[in-house]
C-alpha cells in the first residue's frame, strides 16, 4: 500500500511525525508537507510562482506552498504511481463543523479525493496536544480497515479525535458536521510604529452540536468520522432561483 501524508501545520509538526510512525508498517510512506504552518489555507493553489520541493534528513519532503499544493505536486508530478490513500494530519486542533471550509488539513485530503485517491483528514481536538499518539492509533485503525476492506467508491473522511488517552476513547461514531456560531470580531491592535493592524477573531462556539454531530461525539469522548462531499450546489434553492430568474 502506498500512502501519501501531508498536513497544514508544517513538515516539522509533531502530528505528522506521529502519523508517519503509526502507519509505517502498513505500507510505503511518503511525506510531502508545507515548509511552514499554513493553517487556514483552505483549498488554495499557488499559481503566481513556481514551487520548490526539498527533502529533509528524516526523509520528509517540504514544499514552499499550501497543503493543496503539496498533495497536487506529489500526485501529479513527484510520485511515479498514484498513491492508494492520502492521509492529512494530525492537525493540532479541531476541524469540525464550519472549520472544514477553512481547514488546510481537510484541504490536503480533499485534493487527494479530487485526484481520485481515497483520503482521510485527521485532527486532535484539544489545546494541550498531549495525546497525538491516540489520534495516530485511530488513524492506523482506519487505514488498516481500508486495507482489509477497501471502499469501492471515492471517499473523503474527516476524522476528529478527542485529546485523551486511547483507553478513554469510548468508540467511533459516524457523524454529520455540526455548525458554529459566527466567529468573534477581529481584534484591533497597534504596532510599535503606530500602525493599526487586525487579528482575525476566534472561531465561534458550537451552535448545532446535538446528538449525531461531530461536536457531540467528540465532547463525549467518541472519535467522529464524517464523510464529506464537494458538491456545493444548494439543490433546495434550484427551483426558487429558477422562478426568481424568470
Amino acid at each position: 500500500m502506498r500512502i501519501l501524508l501531508s498536513n497544514d501545520d508544517g513538515y516539522f509538526a509533531p502530528g505528522i511525525e506521529h502519523l508517519a510512525r503509526a502507519l509505517g508498517d502498513l505500507g510505503e510512506i511518503t511525506v510531502v508537507a508545507p515548509e511552514r504552518d499554513r493553517s487556514g489555507a483552505s483549498n488554495s493553489l499557488t499559481l503566481d510562482r513556481p514551487l520548490s520541493l526539498r527533502r529533509t534528513p528524516n526523509g520528509f519532503y517540504h514544499v514552499n506552498g499550501t497543503p493543496t499544493d503539496c498533495v497536487h505536486l506529489a500526485v501529479t508530478g513527484m510520485l511515479d504511481t498514484l498513491p492508494d490513500m492520502v492521509v492529512s494530519g494530525i492537525n493540532h486542533g479541531a476541524n469540525m463543523g464550519d472549520d472544514t471550509i477553512y481547514s488546510g488539513t481537510v484541504a490536503a485530503a480533499t485534493e487527494g479525493y479530487l485526484l481520485g485517491v481515497p483520503a482521510l483528514a485527521v485532527s486532535l481536538v484539544g489545546k494541550s496536544g498531549q495525546h497525538f499518539a491516540t489520534a495516530a492509533q485511530i488513524a492506523r485503525q482506519l487505514v488498516a480497515r481500508f486495507l482489509a476492506q477497501p471502499i469501492r467508491e471515492p471517499v473523503l473522511l474527516n476524522v476528529n479525535v478527542p485529546d485523551v488517552p486511547l483507553s478513554d476513547i469510548r468508540g467511533i461514531k459516524v457523524t454529520r458536521l455540526g455548525r458554529r456560531h459566527k466567529a468573534e470580531p477581529v481584534v484591533k491592535a497597534q504596532t510599535p510604529r503606530g500602525e493599526t493592524v487586525y487579528w482575525v477573531g476566534a472561531a465561534g462556539e458550537a451552535a448545532d452540536a446535538g446528538e449525531g454531530t461531530d461536536f457531540h461525539a467528540v465532547a463525549n469522548n467518541f472519535v467522529s468520522v464524517t464523510p464529506l462531499q464537494i458538491d456545493l450546489t444548494h439543490a433546495g434553492q434550484l427551483a426558487m432561483i429558477e422562478g426568481w430568474m424568470t
